[in-house]
């Protein structure tokens, strides 16, 4: 059985309050007085100084009272010292003037004044000058004065002296400037004879800039997330200290002789996340980002679907990043046990001894890391002190450099809500390529994208060269694709433009080709390429367009009836039918407990179930005469009565074939409290939440509740002879690793109103005049991420 908590509104305003505000508890209404400080009297025996919206101590005695104090000489936060002497004091206002005391006697041992640094106010050019950055591990003061791990890794076979080289940084807070060399284990263990494991290698999650750049030919910088690895600071997922440490590397990299002007940023899901934040603050010596399989928003994309807290992944993942922000060598990353140990092996004396004794300090504020599942359980709102600036999505609109980006609609780890920040690219950058596709987190990196992302990478980063594929790569490819998911796929191509001498001619025709691929590119039947190979990574075809949403989009419904019915035309006589939400009814997940790998297989173990009598709802539209393409966020428009007052909802699409299989095409989730909507934001075909607490509503009793939910994104062809289905339910049953902590326990009973003045319906985006482009109808179980199973109808006859 799931975990069920559930947490009263007051409650989560008043524990949010108290986390974000360090014990200070306040309302728009009611401000704290606040206490005259004493006066200092004598020197402190530690130091505070001032970060990006938060102010740190370090090196006080263990247990120290302290008081952050402000020009005022009014207390504004107090605290103790940890065990490592250490204290952040989060979330201060930018750009004041502060000090840090400890009551002593009839005065206080205080430090010098310090300012917290504001968003944006970026160190000079100067500062980054100073920087000198060495092939290997090296260790660099941010604007801050916190010490982040970075590792350079040549180009295959290359020293300093063939540079300068076009050069990209991977950053995240995975193990990813671990010092040793990735690409060589990763080869050794293509052998069939893999060497014992390495606790200084990177972790695979970072293969992006660990092994397929080097083998590219770029210099890739690692750069470790502060509060992680070797890296100092306290670990505080995605706050403004951790993306402007994303600008300084950017500018800290730049400024080296050995790479060429205009540095670059690659990565896949966490190091494609930071991307999406580091562009967003425009470092000037930026040339291009490459995010991969991201999402749009720690909320609503992954955290929170429709307001339900996702206690799978979501849970699991941060749980993870806090076991990697312990301070080593008793905990924290494989690489940091060892480096605050013993040192690197491989590195000689003195240097070994150095780098060992910078990872052992840099551990100093590692008990400081923020407690974020005991925040997130408690906040079921969408809390703009703590979610705006931590969205990705919000800072999307910020960028300004080209940007090569690829996801899958149906990730089983960010989810496939990452679309809908497409559109806040600004509209005035031309150079934006975004591939969407069917399929799983890791085939952002498949074949179908894999040549176009290094085309991209050879054109916008460094000097710029023409693009030519690795003969080593294009040699090993079945077998890496084999090494990384367990799954065949197609043969990865060679560049277009391999052919070229590299001119600068020839780069600038090949840019301006490039430049003429469309917007939008959507590959479509992902696992269908390879003939007798279903599940095969790799697209069959695809489809292209000019802009996100793609302008032609034609809102279509489709109204629930009777006996399951579907049809585009509303049912004139008002009825209603009902189920019973039980989140119990089919198993949590479609891939069971401990299996996230198995989500990248050719042909996953999935256990997807079929609706269970009485506890959910099915509706089926006639066969269709024609091709129905769809393309972005559907709508699912319910006239909801609950015996409840509040209630979680999971609506399913899926396409009932010709032979009698369902097909899963995209989910949508919502709970009801959550419905209020965002009518700017809204359309026809795509409700959007305010996800405010101000907004809340519980349901109203006896009567029908208009209840607009959102399926994710998807891109689809329904063909002809399938029908088109909707299933409602409670949340859980058809995600691999996505969990929901539900307020559901079987006892709710929700019924849906059909036609007349209560006509629900599902609106789809459909795309005119677009079709299948005469492919047949897939193999059931060939599509990447799209389950199959025998259709059963619902015991409402859909």
């Amino acid at each position: 059985m799931r975990r069920t908590r559930v947490y009263p509104a007051a409650l989560a305003t008043v524990m949010a309050g108290l986390f974000l505000l360090g014990g200070v508890a306040t309302t728009a209404s009611s401000k704290p007085k606040l206490k005259v400080a004493p006066k200092i009297t004598s020197k402190a025996a530690y130091t505070a100084r001032g970060s990006v919206g938060e102010a740190y101590v370090k090196n006080a005695a263990p247990g120290t009272k302290l008081l952050l104090v402000n020009s005022n000489n009014r207390i504004v936060r107090t605290g103790k010292a940890d065990s490592y002497g250490s204290k952040v004091f989060y979330d201060i206002a930018p750009g004041k003037v502060f000090t840090v005391r400890t009551p002593k006697g009839k005065g206080a041992q205080g430090t010098r004044k310090f300012k917290v640094l504001k968003p944006g106010a970026n160190p000079p050019q100067s500062f980054y000058d100073k920087i000198e950055l060495k092939p290997g591990l090296n260790f660099v003061k941010m604007r801050d004065g916190v010490e982040l791990a970075m590792t350079v890794r040549l180009p295959a076979g290359k020293t300093l002296a063939d540079g300068p080289f076009p050069t990209f940084i991977e950053y995240s807070g995975y193990q990813t400037a671990a010092p040793h060399d990735l690409l060589a284990a990763l080869l050794a263990g293509l052998g069939g004879n893999p060497p014992p494991p390495d606790p200084l290698t990177p972790a695979s999650s970072t293969s992006v800039g660990s092994f397929i750049g080097p083998l590219l030919d770029f210099a890739v910088v690692s750069v470790q997330m502060r509060g992680s690895g070797c890296s100092g600071g306290a670990f505080d997922l995605f706050g403004w200290p951790t993306t402007y440490d994303g600008y300084d590397a950017v500018e800290a990299v730049a400024a080296q002789d050995w790479a060429e002007d205009g540095v670059g940023m690659g990565g896949i899901s966490f190091s494609g996340i930071t991307q999406l934040f580091t562009a967003g603050t425009k470092p000037p010596h930026l040339a291009a980002v490459s995010p991969l399989s991201v999402t749009d928003d720690v909320y609503f994309g992954t955290g929170f679907p429709g307001g339900i807290f996702n206690n799978g992944f979501a849970f699991s993942w941060i749980t993870e990043r806090a076991d990697d922000a312990k301070p080593a060598p008793d905990g924290g990353q494989p690489w940091a046990k060892v480096m605050s140990t013993t040192g690197d092996p491989d590195v000689p004396e003195p240097l070994r001894s150095e780098q060992k004794q910078h990872c052992l300090d840099n551990q100093a504020m590692r008990l400081q890391t923020r407690n974020y599942n005991r925040l997130i359980e408690t906040n079921p709102y969408r809390t703009p002190l703590l979610f705006e600036k931590r969205s990705p999505g919000a800072w999307v609109r910020n960028i300004d450099v080209p940007i090569f980006w690829v996801g899958a609609f149906q990730d089983e780890q960010t989810g496939g809500h990452w679309p809908e920040a497409v559109k806040s690219l600004p509209k005035g950058n031309k150079n934006v390529w975004v591939t969407m596709q069917n399929g799983v987190h890791v085939d952002s990196l498949g074949p179908s994208t894999i040549t176009r992302w290094a085309e991209f990478m050879n054109l916008f980063v460094g000097d710029g060269r023409v693009p030519k594929m690795s003969p080593l790569v294009l040699a090993a490819s079945a077998a890496l694709y084999n090494e990384i998911a367990s799954a065949g796929a197609l043969p990865i191509q060679q560049s277009r433009f391999a052919a070229l001498p590299d001119t600068p001619e020839n780069v600038a025709a090949a840019t301006a080709q490039f430049k003429q691929d469309p917007r939008i590119r959507i590959l479509m039947d992902n696992g269908n390429a390879v003939e007798g190979d279903p599940g095969a990574i790799g697209a069959a075809w695809e489809a292209t367009f000019s802009n996100w949403p793609i302008n032609s989009t034609k809102p279509t419904a489709y109204y629930l009836g009777k006996g399951g019915a579907m049809t585009t035309s509303k049912p004139k006589n008002g009825s209603s039918v009902s189920y019973v939400s039980d989140p119990n009814a089919r198993p949590a997940k479609t891939l069971g407990e401990n299996a996230q790998g198995d989500s990248w297989l050719a042909q996953p173990p999935y256990q997807w179930e079929p609706l269970a009598d009485g506890k959910g709802l099915g509706f089926v539209s006639p066969p269709l005469a024609s091709d129905l393409f769809i393309a972005g966020p559907s709508s699912v428009d319910l006239y909801l009565k609950s015996s409840k007052a509040n209630t979680d909802l999971q609506v399913t699409l899926t396409e009932v074939r010709p032979d009698g299989k369902e097909t899963y095409i995209q989910n949508g989730w919502l709970r009801a409290s959550h419905r209020a909507l965002n009518p700017k934001a809204s359309t026809a075909y795509n409700p959007v939440q305010t996800w405010m607490e101000r907004d809340g509503r519980a349901l109203k009793k006896g009567k029908y509740n208009y209840t607009r939910i959102q399926i994710y994104p998807a891109a689809h062809v329904f063909r002809a002879g399938s029908r088109i289905r909707l299933n409602i339910q409670a949340p859980g049953g058809d995600r691999t690793i996505w969990d929901f902590e539900t307020i559901e326990k079987g006892n709710t009973n929700n019924t849906i109103g059909l036609g007349g003045a209560i006509p629900s319906k599902l609106v789809l985006p459909v795309i005119p005049g677009q079709t299948a482009q005469g492919t047949e109808l897939p193999p059931p179980t060939a599509l990447r991420g799209q389950p199959s199973r025998d259709y059963v109808p619902a015991s409402n006859g859909g």
